[in-house]
């Protein structure tokens, strides 16, 4: 599947059923869009008797979620826009054109008490949203807010192809960009760059770090970098601003992690204060990779995790949880569920990160060998699995240059 029509499959999330949800009552049911009640003036979403499919006004619903409506009386068609999708629903149709191409729907829109009603399915999966159901108030949970992220490791791309990376960021639905800093780059291009971004609603964050960013020694490296990314934000206007700080620190990448691995440790807790200090100090947000396996090592002396510890000190973790299944013990949603649990209880965020480029740990550590539509399959399902835990704040992709070269592929006839 190409990533250009995912978006317009997010929309049609307002044409589907819920059959994977709880059998609802015939009771009028209410919808929660981000913790907001949506307010139904004179349509209520009701579940269909015997069909459990919960219908919903197109025009407030859609509205809720960012799409533009529009009625045609004459036609009897729905028209749901957003930035350059367009989808045409007529009552009484089982398809949909997105975009001029038809799509099957589960069940057809409706007209009740003069407003158009359409089932409520795979908002979820499409619009990279979660839903829950809440039994006691009747009511459907709808979560929009989840991120996705991905990696530029190379900054000179930035120079060499700004327009190529943001059109593909929004055409897979990207909201987070971690871009490396690099010294070499002119500050215009970083400049310009973020601010292009933002116009499409992305946030760039600045990206650096090294498995010896962990040891005293580059203690030196690392104010240098939070001293340049805090100087560039104060020097420019607020839409061209770095969103935060991404600090990539991986020492047991380290020969030391083998032979000594409490001292690099309580190393790593050290600098790890000094960049909690730093971000602080700045007023931006701090963000940290960190492997999925990270719980089952202790804060020295203790019984307490570092992944917890870690959380304490920053706002987000990226859990590399560099598996292609989503399902199974070693699957990414097993993989995911203990920084999960801890994020939780510490009311942090965390976004899950699967890897497009070739790994020499094994081919079921990453999506190479597969496809752009395996790896929106797999995440799809985790998603489902994940999209209870209040932690969860969404994917990340692991990197643009890989996955961009992923979706050519699956492109390619076979």
């Amino acid at each position: 599947m190409k990533y250009k029509l995912v978006l317009a499959f997010m929309l049609v999330a307002l044409l589907g059923t819920v059959n994977s949800m709880p059998a609802f009552s015939a009771s009028p049911v209410q919808i929660a869009v981000n913790g907001e009640t949506v307010t139904f003036p004179d349509a209520i979403p009701f579940v269909e008797p015997g069909t459990d499919r919960t219908m919903v006004p197109a025009r407030f619903l859609a509205e809720a979620l960012g799409l533009s409506v529009k009625w045609n009386e004459q036609s009897k068609q729905v028209t749901l826009k957003k930035n350059d999708t367009t989808i045409l629903l007529s009552i009484g149709q089982n398809h949909a054109l997105v975009n001029g191409k038809s799509v099957a729907l589960d069940a057809p829109a409706m007209i009740r008490n003069g407003r158009t009603m359409v089932p409520l399915r795979f908002i979820g999966e499409a619009l990279g949203a979660g839903i829950t159901w809440d039994a006691e108030r009747n009511l459907v949970n709808v979560t929009t807010h989840f991120q996705q992220g991905t990696w530029i490791w190379d900054a000179t791309l930035i120079q060499t192809e700004p327009d190529k990376i943001l059109a593909f960021a929004s055409e897979n639905q990207v909201t987070s960009l971690y871009l490396q800093f690099d010294k070499s780059v002119p500050s215009s291009y970083y400049e310009q760059f973020i601010r292009q971004a933002k116009e499409k609603q992305i946030e760039v964050e600045a990206l650096a770090g090294r498995p010896q960013w962990a040891l005293p020694e580059y203690q030196g490296q690392i104010r240098t970098f939070i001293s340049w990314v805090k100087a560039f934000n104060e020097s420019v206007e607020p839409e061209a601003q770095f969103a935060g700080l991404h600090f990539d620190i991986e020492p047991y990448l380290l020969p030391e992690w083998k032979t000594n691995q409490q001292q690099v440790a309580l190393q790593w807790m050290d600098n790890m204060r000094l960049i909690e200090r730093e971000a602080k100090a700045s007023s931006m947000k701090l963000t940290l990779d960190v492997p999925f396996w990270l719980p089952m090592v202790k804060v020295p002396g203790s019984s307490y995790s570092f992944s917890a510890w870690l959380l304490e000190k920053a706002d987000t973790l990226v859990i590399m949880d560099y598996r292609n299944t989503a399902l199974g013990r070693d699957g990414i949603v097993a993989n995911a569920n203990a920084i999960l649990r801890e994020a939780h209880t510490l009311k942090k965020k965390v976004i899950i990160a699967v890897e497009t480029a070739p790994n020499s740990e094994g081919d079921f550590t990453s999506f190479y060998e597969l496809s752009t539509g395996a790896m929106e399959s797999e995440l799809q399902i985790a998603r489902e699995q994940l999209s209870s835990f209040s932690s969860f704040a969404g994917f990340a992709v692991h990197d643009y240059t890989s996955w961009a070269e992923l979706a050519k592929k699956s492109e390619r006839p076979r």
